[in-house]
Formats: C-alpha cells, structure tokens, sequence
C-alpha cells in the first residue's frame, strides 16, 4: 500500500481507525492487547514505520499505552481539559457513553463568596445542583454547580440527569457559554468524594474552580469540581513572549 491509501486518506489513518473502530464497538477494552507493529504492518500491507507511526500518535493521544518488553494495550480513557466543553461533550469527543447522577438541586440560600464569583449581590439566593459524572459505570468526576436563582430559578425543574447543562442554558434561556477562569489545585479525597468515587480517603484529586462566562462576557455557571487524577490530563499550551 502507498503513502496514501483508500480514498487518498494515509494509511497510518486508516490503521487508526480501524483500531478505534475495534475499541467503540466494545471488542477492544481498556487493558487488551492491540496487534503488535509487525502484525498492524501485515494485516494493512504498510511499511514497519507507517505501522509504528500509527501507534505512536495514538498512543500521544492516550487512546493506547506502549509497554516495554510487553507490548501495546488500550489505555484508560482520559478526559483531556483542553476545551471548554460540557462533560457530555468531554466523554464523547473520547468515544464514551456519558451519563450523570443528580445528587442535588434546589434554591438555596445566600453565600457571599459565591455570589461575588458570580458578580451579583451578596443576597441573591442560588441555585445548586451536584451531580456525580459518569462514564459506564465508573465515577468520573463530581461537580457543584451555582446559578443566579433571579435568573435560573426553574431550572431545578430541569431533567439534569439526563441534558447538559450547558444545552439546557442554551435551549431554555439563549445563554451560550464562551470561555472559563480557571482555578486548578491538588487534593485529596474526602469521606463523601472517596464513597463516591468507591476510593481511599486521601486519594489524590484534581479540583477546578470555574467562572463560566456567556459569550456576552456575564458570569453564568460557578463550578467547583473533583476529578479523579488518574483518568483526567490538563493541556497547557505555553508560548514564549
């Protein structure tokens, strides 16, 4: 096969996909041996290093690990926080099947700091709703979320379960969410978080506080969330002045 194979897409491409294609269908699991570079170059009819180039950038991607001495395995979905994007739309851009328990919501009463994240006043009442992230069946992350209840009041009646929150914002308030300041420091599991996550207290957690604003530069959404270490990257790009 050429540099170029079917439909003019590279063949390493094409070795990707078929991999992919493997892992969404199920018949690839996380911990399975995926075919060696030699095998990969037999089955596609490709160069050794149009093999190994296949896997290497998957591998960049943390869509496979290389093992010494032992070969190359699915890895460990991540959820790379490269984006601003609801966890839905995370989950799906790794090819996983997200889905969130709704802890909490209601209307609840002031609290200053949050309220000066949000830029209202000091005495408007809250929205708060937690939810546990999922992915399969595995604890992904859990999340706080605060609202202005002035504003989004009703959307403790909202099926949050089940939409994000960000497409509901969207479809019922004609908020669209632009950008996020960021806060992101180590901790540990609590006795909540580590129950939920079905952890040892102490685990060792990424914690993000957000101010998400609307493309109208408002403050929308403050969210204080945990995310377990181990299944969350945080990309930097940095740039030399």
């Amino acid at each position: 096969m050429t540099k170029n194979g079917r439909n003019g897409i590279p063949a390493y491409k094409q070795i990707q996909g078929a991999i992919r294609k493997r892992i969404e269908a199920g018949e690839l699991k996380p911990g399975d041996m995926v075919a060696s570079e030699r095998e990969l170059a037999r089955i596609h009819r490709v160069s050794l290093m149009t093999a190994r180039h296949a896997l290497t950038s998957l591998e960049r991607e943390g869509v496979v690990e290389r093992r010494r001495s032992a070969g190359t395995f699915v890895a460990t979905p991540k959820v790379h926080f490269n984006k601003l994007m609801s966890y839905t739309e995370q989950m799906a851009s790794r090819g996983l099947v997200a889905h969130s328990q709704l802890l909490f919501c209601k209307i609840i009463d002031p609290q200053p700091e949050i309220a000066a994240r949000l830029v209202v006043p000091a005495h408007t009442k809250l929205v708060h709703l937690e939810r546990l992230r999922l992915a399969g069946d595995e604890p992904f992350a859990f999340e706080s979320c605060y609202l202005s209840a002035d504003e989004f009041g009703a959307i403790v009646s909202a099926r949050l379960g089940r939409s994000s929150l960000f497409s509901t914002l969207e479809r019922d308030y004609g908020v669209v969410l632009a950008h996020a300041d960021e806060e992101v420091d180590a901790t540990a599991a609590d006795p909540k978080i580590s129950e939920l996550f079905g952890v040892a207290r102490g685990t060792p957690l990424l914690r993000f506080r957000q101010v998400i604003y609307s493309t109208k530069g408002k403050a929308t959404i403050y969210v204080v969330g945990f995310y377990r270490s181990d299944r969350h990257t945080l990309l930097v790009r940095r740039f030399r002045s």
